[in-house]
């Protein structure tokens, strides 16, 4: 989870970065598009392997608590 709060962060930098880029002239309006895309597929990454770990958490620990568990569900 860490990961993608500090992923989120960066973005959010690059971004700011690259509006001040373009803002500046150093940068056209085609290269911002494709950064752009760019850095929401990086971020787009980096939420897929976080909630792809979370997923095998949850899965582990239903495996190993199971009975633990479900014995609270039942109170």
């Amino acid at each position: 989870m860490i990961n993608l709060i500090e992923s989120t962060k960066d973005y959010w930098r690059k971004l700011d970065e690259l509006e001040a880029a373009y803002k500046r002239g150093d940068v056209s309006v085609e290269e911002v598009d494709v950064r752009v895309a760019q850095l929401m597929d990086e971020l787009g990454h980096e939420r897929r392997v976080t909630l792809s770990s979370i997923r095998q958490s949850i899965l582990r620990l239903w495996q190993d608590q199971r009975e633990t568990l479900l014995g609270f569900a039942f109170l």
